[in-house]
């Protein structure tokens, strides 16, 4: 698992270089003199296209370490996928709405390729089944499909997706957190494994995931060289949702590690829909964004989002059910108290300026 990891921390180096002089040949960048993003906190002209160099990264060590089974290969197809969508977005800018759709579709593809949630385990103790119902069909041979199972395994990808990338705002923010969740859930996987890639190959393409990120962190810190881009960001996403079903640590550790980014994305959202918004409209008001407006730099950000995502994993090695959920459910809370408190006092600040 450690040569995984090293081998993919120098893919990942590698081939974020001519990463960089690549997107800027072809306008990968982001540049706030032209293109207007709310959220956005950086200056100056920005290479993005972050996801090549963490696709190849993992491409390459995965084919020497992991068997290339029916579903290893639908994992790759769909991360590959997600990189070009990426690429795409970093030309043009898309809308929002076709790059959610390519999530489903993208998130459908690998669960038809084997990855879905027959059962998660309750709390309080148990286990919940998914599986039950069970629509078989004849085309082209005989299939069947696990329809409850299959469809929460695509709504838990897809919003997995959306909510890390949602969390890489600041530089090097992203992934820190990333590879930190995908060591603790490597570390998981040999307790749990239900699919055709067993435990010690769901650790090892962990690490590897880990490594990945690893490699492109110097490249992302402050002051960033690069930035993940759409690719970059929803390939996090995609593999840590993939990874939470491999070793079935996604109602306990997943929740638990990703606390800030899954609860800021949970306000986010509230926030929007309050305001007669779309959720998917980007604005100034995620929780990093809270921080930078209380005078911390983006370096002690980044640090930050590690430290207490790494606190948590280590808390979720040893915490059982209803002790996990105590624990999410107290740092949602602290979060959602803090960001709350926070708008209120930025719109009274806003109120007393326009007296003035």
């Amino acid at each position: 698992m450690i040569l995984a990891l090293g081998i993919s921390f120098l893919l990942a180096a590698l081939f974020t270089l001519p990463t960089i002089r690549f997107a800027k040949k072809f306008k990968l960048v982001t540049d706030r003199r032209k293109r207007k993003h709310p959220a956005h906190t950086h200056t100056g002209i920005i290479p993005r296209a972050g996801g090549i160099p963490l696709f190849l990264a993992l491409l390459i060590t995965t084919i020497l370490f992991i068997p290339l089974s029916k579903l290893m290969i639908a994992i790759l197809i769909g991360s590959f996928l997600l990189v070009v969508m990426g690429l795409f977005d970093d030309y043009f800018d898309l809308s929002p709405y076709p790059r959610f759709i390519g999530n489903i579709l993208i998130s459908t593809l690998v669960v038809m390729g084997g990855l879905g949630i027959p059962f998660i385990s309750s709390p309080f103790g148990g286990i919940i089944h998914l599986d039950s119902l069970r629509i078989s069909f004849d085309i082209f041979g005989k299939h069947s499909v696990l329809l409850i199972a299959d469809i929460a395994a695509v709504i838990w990808l897809t919003w997995i997706m959306n909510m890390v990338n949602w969390s890489k705002g600041v530089d090097g923010q992203m992934p820190g957190f990333v590879a930190i969740t995908a060591l603790f859930l490597g570390i998981i996987a040999q307790r749990f494994t239900a699919h055709d890639i067993n435990a010690q190959y769901v650790s090892i393409f962990s690490f590897i995931i880990a490594g990945a990120f690893l490699g492109f962190l110097p490249f992302n810190f402050y002051p960033q060289k690069i930035m993940p881009g759409y690719g970059g960001g929803s390939l996090a996403g995609f593999l840590l949702g993939v990874l939470s079903i491999l070793s079935f640590g996604k109602v306990g550790t997943m929740l638990l590690i990703l606390a800030i980014p899954m609860t800021d994305a949970i306000y986010a959202i509230i926030r929007r829909l309050s305001k007669k918004q779309s959720p998917f409209k980007a604005d100034w008001g995620h929780f990093h964004h809270r921080l930078l407006e209380m005078g911390w730099g983006k370096r002690r950000i980044a640090v930050f989002y590690w430290v207490v995502s790494f606190i948590l994993g280590i808390g979720s090695l040893y915490l059982e059910g209803v002790e996990k959920t105590i624990a999410f459910c107290t740092t949602a809370t602290i979060l959602f108290l803090f960001i709350f408190i926070m708008d209120r006092l930025k719109k009274e600040r806003s109120g007393k300026m326009e007296n003035l």
